[in-house]
C-alpha cells in the first residue's frame, strides 16, 4: 500500500466560515508526516475529521485503501492524541494506560503496559507517582503512549510539543522517530514550531487559512531550500548557460528569476569568473540558506506562523 491516508476535497463548515475546504493530503505508509501551520490554520479541524472525531461537510477521506463503512471498522488501528492528553492525574502512568485498555477490550496485563512505557521512554518512572506530577515532556509522551493501546499502525498528535521545553521536545522527537524507525509506524503530527518539523518530518503539508498550499517530501524540500548560490545578472538565461559550460550543473531559476546553484558553494569565485569573462554583468552572487520557516512564510505571503 503506497498511501496509508488519503483525503478527497475535504471540507469543514461551521455557519458560513470554512474552517477547512477541500483539503487533498497523501501520508505514505511508515512516514512521519508534517501538517505545518499557525494557530487557527485548520490543522486540529483536518486531524478531528481524519481520527473520526467530527464528520466532514463534503469530501471523503481513506484509510488502509478503506472508504465508509469499510474504512470505519479499521479505525481501531488509528490512535489519536488532539490537544492535550487526558490524564487521571492522581492516577500513576502504569494505571492510566490500565484504563484505555480496559475501556477498548485489550491486553491490559503488566507485560503489555511495561512495553508501551518503554517505547516512550517511561519505563522507569515511580508507580506511585501520579500522572498531575510529571513534567509536560513525560505528560505528553505518556499521551503518546495512550495513542499506542491496541497497536495501532498509524497514530495522529495535534500539537504535542507546544509548550515543551527544549529537552521535553528533544525526548518527543525521539520517541516518534523510535516508532517510525522501529515499529515502521505511520505519524501525523502538526505543529507550527518549525525547526522541530525540519529534524523530525519525511513530508509536509502547509496548511493556510483552512486550505493546502503545498505538500512536499523531505527531498523535495532540500531543493527548495538549504543552502545554495544565488547569481542574479543582465540576462540570466545566457549565465545558465555559461555556468552549465563551466561544470555547474545543478541549476534552476528561482521565483524572483534569479540562478540558484546548489552544488560547488565553495567555488563561487569560479562562477563569478566564467560570469564576468563571457561578457555579462554581475549584479549578485552571494551564499543563501532557506529554512523551513523561510519556504512556509514564503508560500503563506508573509505572515508569521506563531
Amino acid at each position: 500500500m503506497e498511501y496509508i491516508l488519503q483525503t478527497h476535497d475535504l471540507t469543514k463548515t461551521y455557519g458560513k466560515k470554512d474552517a477547512c475546504k477541500d483539503i487533498n493530503i497523501n501520508i505514505r505508509e511508515g512516514e512521519i508526516y508534517g501538517l505545518i501551520g499557525r494557530n487557527g490554520a485548520g490543522k486540529t479541524t483536518i486531524m478531528r475529521m481524519i481520527s473520526g472525531l467530527s464528520n466532514p461537510t463534503s469530501g471523503s477521506y481513506a484509510l488502509f485503501g478503506k472508504e465508509g463503512a469499510e474504512m470505519r471498522k479499521m479505525m481501531n488501528k488509528v490512535g489519536v492524541l488532539i490537544e492535550h492528553p487526558g490524564l487521571y492525574p492522581k492516577l500513576s502512568a502504569k494505571e492510566n494506560i490500565k484504563i484505555k485498555c480496559i475501556a477498548m477490550g485489550v491486553d491490559k496485563s503488566q507485560e503489555y503496559i511495561d512495553g508501551l512505557l518503554k517505547i516512550v521512554g517511561l519505563e522507569n518512572v515511580s508507580n506511585k507517582k501520579g500522572a498531575g506530577e510529571f513534567s509536560l515532556g513525560m505528560r505528553q509522551r505518556l499521551g503518546i503512549a495512550l495513542a499506542l493501546v491496541g497497536d495501532p499502525s498509524m497514530i495522529i498528535l495535534d500539537e504535542p510539543i507546544n509548550g515543551l521545553d527544549p529537552q521535553g521536545i528533544v525526548e518527543v522527537r525521539h520517541t516518534l522517530e523510535r516508532l517510525r524507525d522501529e515499529k515502521g509506524m505511520t505519524i501525523m503530527i502538526s505543529s507550527h514550531i518549525l525547526d522541530e518539523l525540519g529534524k523530525l518530518a519525511d513530508s509536509y503539508g502547509i496548511i493556510h487559512e483552512g486550505k493546502l498550499l503545498d505538500q512536499f517530501t523531505a527531498e523535495e524540500l532540500g531543493h527548495r531550500c538549504g543552502e545554495f548560490v544565488s547569481v542574479n545578472t543582465n540576462n540570466n538565461e545566457n549565465a545558465m548557460e555559461v555556468l552549465g559550460k563551466a561544470g555547474f550543473t545543478q541549476l534552476s531559476i528561482d521565483n524572483n528569476g534569479f540562478i540558484r546553484v546548489s552544488e560547488q558553494l565553495e567555488n563561487t569565485p569560479a562562477m563569478a569568473k566564467a560570469i564576468v569573462n563571457a561578457g555579462l554583468d554581475l549584479k549578485e552572487l552571494f551564499i543563501k540558506n532557506i529554512s523551513l520557516e523561510d519556504y512556509y512564510l514564503n508560500v503563506t505571503g508573509g505572515e508569521h506562523n506563531g
